[in-house]
């Protein structure tokens, strides 16, 4: 017995015309051509000993729009096909694959990392005009204005197959671990440093490297105020005498890193006065129940071998039932779960932020880097991360670099054409492409024009045209 007559008559056909598919994929590379991403990766992988025919800086915007939608191949640069009748023919996979593995040779990612610091100068400037202004960090309901902040997460890439640099990782995984540094303010992925699956977590060369070429991609009138924020496992005594070093008169740079817990610490924790522990403070700036911090500085032994200017917070909650079987001795005789935080972040505080100085601030700063794992590491993984595509190192570099100019369209579309809008301004990729970028339309020509019609019931149809209108009207890049 039939329950229901949707699909009575109902006739599907595959010859449909003037039809355009993902029709989100001239926003993002509308959002490219005007912050001159599309003319600088042009220079920049322009050789001569390839095709003048074939625009290589095209290809690998080409590629990141694919990415952005979905891609998790070379081949699936296919989907783009649907928008040719309005950005030209879709490169081929042997095309896509041959710009890769020219776009990862060091040289090359170098002209890449330069092309895209000029578009995001760019891009900023315009983010920073808009109506909302730039998006700076609230934390415990307090704004960080003209602070930027850059979070350092390293991830695992699963190997599904053998592919040079692949190895185990400390997971007993099989693949790679590369290392990124991530803009919380707008959720770019400034750079990422691909590794084998075997390299260390806290590599202080690899961490010196990435967050060099982080702060090159931050704009210079946007780079005199940074915080840097590592977590536990990436945190070095080289690492924080670097962050120290990069602290000068002109320009202030603040951090924040775990820190590992030895039995002196705990000595330590245990010399502080009942009356000292206060009461933690959350993402809104409301207090916590059972959850209380105190500064350590003053009875941390190891203080004495580390750098000066360093300050140690400390952190105790109850222990869930999950965590109580890998507590220490002294976790469970006091009931508590500890956890130390290492800081530059003077006793004056922050400048331009008042109470910053408060060990329940510097806590809440910090544990907040837990959003990289969110915006981050999982967006990086929604835009192409989730696995890498090719058998060879060289095109795979070249893929994570595509992949990180997908994040950065992603985040200038967001923030230049949906700035008013709550729920697509701070949207994750999924969403955007559900609600935004997979949105069906028709294209028609009449009168050598071309205009592309998209529903008119469609729930978001306002949000793509006011996004396409104030994309169009951006300044481009001289």
């Amino acid at each position: 017995m039939q329950h229901n007559g949707w699909d009575h008559a109902l006739k599907v056909t595959a010859d449909g015309k003037g039809l355009v598919g993902h029709a989100g994929a001239i926003l993002l590379r509308k959002a490219a051509d005007q912050t001159g991403l599309t003319a600088g990766l042009s220079g920049a992988l322009r050789k001569k000993s390839t095709s003048q025919f074939i625009d290589r800086g095209i290809v690998l915007v080409s590629m990141a729009a694919a990415i952005a939608l979905g891609a998790t191949s070379m081949s699936d640069i296919a989907l783009l096909a649907h928008v040719a009748p309005l950005l030209g023919a879709a490169p081929s996979g042997p095309t896509v694959r041959r710009a890769l593995d020219l776009a990862g040779t060091p040289r090359m990612l170098d002209r890449i990392a330069r092309a895209r610091a000029k578009a995001r100068a760019h891009a900023w400037g315009l983010i920073a005009a808009t109506p909302a202004g730039f998006p700076w960090l609230v934390i415990a309901g307090k704004a960080l204005d003209g602070w930027i902040v850059i979070d350092m997460d390293a991830t695992l890439v699963t190997a599904h197959s053998d592919k040079e640099g692949a190895a185990p990782t400390w997971k007993k995984g099989y693949g790679f671990h590369p290392l990124g540094a991530w803009c919380r303010n707008t959720r770019e992925c400034l750079a990422m440093l691909l590794r084998p699956g075997n390299a260390g977590s806290n590599t202080f060369t690899d961490h010196k490297e990435v967050l060099a070429a982080a702060l090159k991609q931050v704009p210079s009138r946007f780079r005199r105020m940074i915080v840097v924020r590592v977590d536990g496992a990436g945190a070095s005594h080289d690492l924080v005498e670097h962050l120290l070093s990069l602290n000068t008169k002109r320009k202030k740079a603040l951090f924040t890193t775990g820190w590992m817990i030895t039995a002196a610490d705990e000595d330590a924790i245990a010399k502080i006065p009942a009356g000292v522990w206060k009461p933690g403070t959350g993402q809104d700036g409301t207090t916590e129940d059972d959850k209380d911090v105190a500064e350590i500085t003053h009875l941390l032994a190891r203080a004495e071998n580390w750098p000066d200017g360093l300050r140690f917070i400390v952190r105790r909650v109850k222990p869930s039932r999950r965590q109580a079987k890998n507590l220490t001795a002294f976790e469970k005789r006091t009931g508590w779960r500890y956890s130390v935080i290492c800081t530059n972040i003077p006793g004056a505080g922050i400048t331009g932020v008042p109470g910053s100085h408060h060990p329940q601030f510097i806590d809440t700063l910090h544990r907040e880097h837990a959003c990289v794992e969110t915006a981050g590491v999982r967006t990086a993984k929604a835009m192409g991360l989730r696995g890498l595509p090719s058998k060879t190192w060289q095109v795979n570099c070249g893929w994570v670099a595509a992949a990180n100019i997908a994040a950065d369209l992603a985040a200038w579309t967001r923030l230049l054409g949906h700035h008013d809008d709550e729920d697509l301004r701070d949207a994750n990729p999924g969403t955007l492409r559900y609600r935004v970028w997979h949105l069906p339309a028709r294209l028609a020509r009449h009168a050598r024009q071309r205009t592309l019609a998209i529903s008119e019931t469609w729930p978001w149809a306002r949000a793509f045209l006011t996004c396409w209108q104030r994309l169009c009207a951006l300044p481009a890049l001289a």
